[in-house]
C-alpha cells in the first residue's frame, strides 16, 4: 500500500495534478494539426517551371500586349458608364505589378530547380569522367606491360631475320672456305 501511495504522489506532484501519460517510443506520433495547408513541393516546383517557361515565350508577350492594348482602348473609347479604369490606368498598373510580383519568384524558383538539376548532372559527369580516366590509365598500363612482354617473345619477323642472317653466314663460309664445306658434304655422303 505504501508503495502505491508514493507512486501516486510522485506522479501527481506536489500540486496534485496528474501528468499526461508517456508516449510509447515503438508507436508513431499522432499527426499534428497545422495552420498552413500542406502542399507537394515537387508538384509546386513543376507548376512554377511551366509558368516560367510560358512567361519566357513570345506568345506570352503577344498576349500581354494585346490585353494591355484592349484595356487601354476600352477605357478610352467605351461609353463613360462602361469604363472601369480611367486615364491614369491605376488599376492596370496594379494588375501589372501584381503579375510581376508573382512572376519574379516563380522564375527564381524555376531557376533554382534547374540549378539543382545541373549540379546533379555535373556531379554525375564528373564521376563518369573520373571512371573513364581510371579505365584509360589501367588500359595504358596493360598495353605497356604487353609491349614489354612482347619485347621478350620471338616474333615471326624476328625469326625470319635470324634465319636470313644464318643463311648469309653459311654462304660467306662457303665462299671463304670452299674445301671444308665440300669435304663435309662428301664425308657425310660416303658414310651413308
Amino acid at each position: 500500500m505504501a508503495v502505491d501511495e508514493r507512486a501516486k504522489a510522485s506522479s501527481t506532484g506536489s500540486s496534485g495534478l496528474t501528468r499526461p501519460p508517456r508516449t510509447r517510443l515503438d508507436q508513431p506520433r499522432a499527426p499534428r494539426r497545422r495552420l498552413l495547408p500542406e502542399y507537394d513541393p515537387e508538384a509546386f516546383g513543376r507548376f512554377s517551371e511551366r509558368i516560367a517557361r510560358f512567361l519566357g515565350t513570345g506568345r506570352f508577350i503577344v498576349w500581354m500586349t494585346l490585353i494591355i492594348i484592349v484595356w487601354v482602348l476600352w477605357n478610352i473609347f467605351a461609353p463613360e458608364h462602361l469604363r472601369f479604369d480611367q486615364y491614369p490606368f491605376i488599376f492596370l498598373t496594379l494588375m501589372l505589378s501584381l503579375q510581376a510580383s508573382y512572376a519574379a519568384p516563380l522564375i527564381l524558383l524555376a531557376q533554382n530547380r534547374q540549378d539543382d538539376r545541373d549540379r546533379v548532372t555535373h556531379e554525375q559527369d564528373r564521376k563518369q569522367n573520373e571512371r573513364s580516366i581510371a579505365d584509360t590509365e589501367y588500359l595504358t598500363r596493360e598495353i605497356a606491360a604487353l609491349r614489354m612482354g612482347l619485347g621478350e617473345v620471338a616474333t615471326r619477323d624476328w625469326i625470319r631475320s635470324e634465319l636470313q642472317d644464318m643463311v648469309k653466314d653459311m654462304e660467306e663460309r662457303r665462299t671463304a672456305f670452299p674445301d671444308e664445306s665440300d669435304e663435309g658434304d662428301r664425308g657425310s655422303a660416303t658414310r651413308a
